[in-house]
């Protein structure tokens, strides 16, 4: 079964399903500053639009474009800047 999540007042929609290996989650995120604190490890991957995103530990933003990726650990908050409505998929571990 598929789950719907919303945060941000409908500014990101997800929807979480299981993969053959891994739970997770495809998603749209409108233009906006972002928190997430995931409670598992987290690999996103951008599908379309751009991400800027402050990772744990790191005092510089690097941004991310279609194709590519970056991980999240565990109970590990990190910021995002959406400056264009952007996809995405999330797999947890």
């Amino acid at each position: 079964m598929f789950k719907v999540n919303e945060y941000f007042g409908g500014k990101v929609v997800s929807i979480g399903f299981q993969t053959e290996t891994l739970p997770a989650t495809v998603g749209v995120m409108a233009p906006g500053e972002h928190e997430f604190c995931p409670d598992k490890k987290e690999t996103l991957t951008v599908v379309s639009g751009v991400l800027t995103v402050k990772l744990p530990g790191q005092d510089d933003w690097q941004t991310f474009k279609p194709g590519d990726s970056f991980e999240v650990p565990p109970d590990s908050a990190f910021q995002l800047k959406v400056t264009v409505d952007t996809a995405y998929l999330c797999t947890y571990e």
